[in-house]
């Protein structure tokens, strides 16, 4: 501070000076600088200090240099440079500002948390700062209005801005100016911590199948890239929970095990749980490895504590590299299933699948050509060869697949405007089948398909900007019969939509082909408007010279003619837009059916559908399904929010899942309240009801969510 003094002495009276020659110089600007004596120095109007980044103002300063001490009159407003600002009227600080009291002090940290203090001393170089008799809060207190919504209120607080911490001794957590909650003493992390030590802030969950609970989480930092957290989870039917999270983040990846143990009313002969870990990996040379592994004690497990609603399980091993021209892909997946109706013994447990893809361009054919490497196996643990349960497949079979193929691609655009496009598929399997009494050994497979497609788009555009396309499609493919020697493991279900309209192979698998000489006939519409609104339709079928009973009746495709596909689309720029698809026979009896809308507006979203598809015993879908599904987002005011889902089952005329929540935020405070009913049961899970209550006190205890900013009325 001599430093100031002598930046000082070279002032006169109304004169702004400001020079920083040293680190250690100040620079002072005033309206007036008196020198009292040859120690004293009195600085008055429109004070400003500027000082080791710290920014100080005023309406006075008196600097006594025998003392090294000011003594400052306010309002007085000092910025430290490291996120905290003071507040005060008086103050008798080191001439440095670390160090001194405040009297009628407001300290604001990181722009969030507020407190203020009867009086404030800051010692230790401004290390500790201990305030009394002090109010905390985040909120925004507008004019006219004395109470936050939260507060805490405690006799005495220390901040350690080194450590980052703020201890509270006899603190009282007040809502609306009542008490809720006696604390007597507490420790938080400043806003300016990210990552500390410590208890989060409770949830509350209660359940008609374990009554009401509390969680109590509590974070441990394990080091700057590890940390732990741990929740208990007790409920009132005695209930008893451990949930436990583990992240560490690597130079190349990040590693993530969660997991949980219980003891509960509901199995009470043995403990119950779950462990899923998830990492992502970057090997170089473009290549990446995926890590994903879970394990659950019971079927039911999952969905009685709210963790997921998955009946199939996958663990898997997977690295995978993705270029420009060239995909690989190695990976191991264990499937358990937790339905009830299905046994793990007769399902596939253990894939493993290898892939290789390359694209190139050939000099001779010209266009683009693809070639494929592919080895799949799966394992079922049961040795069985006969089909117990009737679902086509023997319990035990076990088969492998290495797959070899070839595509071949080219366009032309002739003069009148039509575009030819040809392809060609090539494709050689070789198969190992054991444990099947119908079948067994190494079979082999080769196939080729063939197709030539005719595109001619007209285009017409309106003298007010609106386009217009309308494009018939013929597609003639050729193909051989399909090979009854080889079961269908990978393409039991078979979509027919828009987007394999016009492809050369419907199965998404390779156990399967679709084989025969068939003729693809569409027509697409678009019609494009300048106001920013479009419409899209397309509509087709397949005609086939033979019926070679490929297809099951439910996938639309079956028959010499398939049923109609008619699709669309609508958007404008108002937010809305709805999607539609209806797969009919001739007689317009419905096969499948979907509509879909989504509304977005400023206030509210609404977004919902209804989906049809007819029984079919080969889908494993004995009752046709009929559901509505509707969800609405409104923002009711500028801090509630109300948010609504809903399935319900057209088919069984009963509702099968509905939920409603509502969540109050503001610039400090976020309150989340939930109810939600599952009304679907099995043998291991029954209907249930689901409440939640959530509080979060924004800006305080390390939360690192932010709110909506408070504006106060005039």
């Amino acid at each position: 501070m001599r430093g100031l003094l002598l930046a000082l002495l070279l002032l006169l009276p109304g004169w702004a000076w400001a020079q920083a020659t040293t680190p250690d110089r100040a620079t002072l600007v005033a309206d007036s600088v008196t020198l009292q004596s040859a120690s004293v120095l009195v600085a008055k109007g429109h004070v400003e200090v500027f000082f080791k980044g710290q920014h100080l103002t005023a309406a006075a300063i008196t600097y006594d240099q025998t003392a090294d001490h000011l003594s400052i009159t306010g309002p007085i407003h000092i910025d430290d440079g490291k996120g905290g600002v003071f507040l005060a009227d008086q103050a008798e600080l080191s001439s440095d500002l670390t160090e001194g009291l405040l009297t009628s002090a407001r300290i604001v940290l990181d722009q969030k948390l507020q407190l203020a203090a009867s009086q404030v001393l800051r010692t230790d170089a401004g290390r500790y700062t201990a305030m009394r008799q002090v109010t905390a809060s985040t909120c925004t207190i507008c004019k006219g209005s004395t109470t936050p919504l939260w507060e805490i209120r405690a006799r005495e607080v220390v901040h350690d801005a080194v450590a980052q911490q703020i201890w509270f001794s006899d603190a009282t957590l007040r809502f609306a100016g009542v008490p809720v909650l006696y604390l007597p003493v507490l420790r938080v992390p400043d806003p300016t911590l990210h990552r500390a030590t410590g208890f989060l802030m409770p949830r509350m969950r209660t359940t008609t199948a374990l009554g009401t609970g509390l969680k109590l989480p509590y974070f441990i930092v394990l080091g700057p890239s590890r940390d732990l957290l741990l929740t208990p989870y007790l409920t009132t039917g005695g209930d008893r929970t451990l949930d436990l999270r583990y992240r560490e983040a690597y130079r190349h990846g990040t590693l993530e095990v969660q997991g949980a143990v219980t003891q509960d009313h509901i199995k009470s002969d043995r403990a119950r749980g779950y462990v899923e870990a998830t990492g992502a990996f970057d090997l170089g040379g473009g290549y990446t490895l995926a890590l994903h592994g879970i394990a659950v004690s019971d079927k039911s497990y999952l969905l009685d504590y709210g963790i997921s609603d998955a009946d199939r399980l996958d663990s898997t091993v997977s690295i995978t590299r993705v270029q420009r021209n060239l995909y690989f892909s190695g990976q191991i997946a264990a499937l358990r299933s937790l339905r009830a109706d299905e046994d793990n013994t007769i399902q596939p447990v253990l894939i493993t699948d290898f892939t290789f893809h390359r694209r190139f361009l050939p000099a001779i054919l010209g266009g683009e050509g693809e070639f494929q490497f592919q080895t799949n196996s799966h394992y079922r643990p049961s040795a069985s060869l006969l089909d117990s349960n009737l679902d086509g497949i023997a319990d035990g079979r076990d088969m492998s697949r290495v797959t070899f193929k070839g595509t071949w691609r080219r366009n032309w655009t002739l003069t009148n405007g039509i575009e030819i496009s040809t392809g060609a598929d090539a494709e050689a399997d070789f198969y190992a089948i054991r444990q099947d009494a119908t079948y067994s050994g190494y079979p082999y497979r080769g196939t080729a398909v063939t197709g030539v497609e005719l595109r001619w788009p007209w285009v017409k555009a309106g003298a007010d900007g609106t386009t217009q396309l309308i494009e018939p499609v013929v597609q003639i493919v050729a193909a051989p019969k399909p090979d009854s020697r080889i079961p269908n493991e990978d393409s039991t279900l078979v979509e027919f939509d828009e987007s394999n309209l016009f492809a050369l192979d419907r199965y998404p698998g390779s156990d399967a082909f679709e084989g025969g000489t068939r003729v693809n006939l569409g027509l697409n519409y678009l019609r494009t408007a300048a106001t920013g609104w479009t419409l899209g339709l397309t509509a087709g079928r397949v005609l086939r010279c033979a019926d070679l009973g490929q297809f099951a009746k439910a996938s639309g495709l079956s028959g010499r003619s398939s049923d109609w596909l008619v699709s669309g689309s609508v958007a404008n720029a108002s937010g809305l837009s709805m999607t539609g698809r209806v797969v009919a026979a001739d007689n317009l009896s419905l096969t499948k059916g979907e509509m879909r809308f989504d509304l977005k507006r400023p206030t509210y979203a609404v977004s919902g559908g209804y989906e049809y598809l007819m029984a079919a015993a080969s889908e494993n879908r004995p009752d046709p399904v009929r559901e509505i599904v509707l969800d609405a987002t409104y923002d009711m005011t500028r801090n509630w929010r109300a948010q609504v889902t809903n399935r319900y089952d057209l088919a069984a005329h009963a509702m099968a899942q509905a939920g409603l929540k509502l969540n109050f935020q503001n610039e400090c405070l976020s309150v989340d309240l939930s109810v939600s009913r599952r009304y679907t049961s099995s043998a291991s899970v029954k209907p249930s009801t689901d409440f939640g209550l959530s509080v979060e006190l924004l800006g305080f205890g390390g939360s690192s969510r932010s709110g909506t900013q408070q504006v106060c009325r005039r």
